[in-house]
């Protein structure tokens, strides 16, 4: 797995998210996710939006994915 393809996978998932995803190992990764749609949401809610883009690869392929999910103002 590397960073691009998480990228991607995510850009799919929350077509109007601004994303960078950095990890050199293969399995540990840190995502920085500034969506609109993250608006009202709870943290954990939005990493739920975050996690069900990248499905069954969560845990798996991906063994461990940091993340800071903002609006797109902050």
């Amino acid at each position: 797995m590397d960073s691009a393809t998480i990228e991607q996978m995510i850009r799919e998932g929350l077509p109007n998210a601004e994303v960078t995803v950095s990890g050199e190992d293969g399995v540990h990764f840190e995502a920085v996710v500034r969506c609109a749609s993250f608006e009202g949401k709870t943290t954990l809610a939005r990493h739920r939006m975050v996690y069900a883009t990248l499905g069954e690869l969560m845990g798996n392929e991906i063994h461990a994915l940091g993340l800071r999910t903002e609006l797109p103002e902050e």
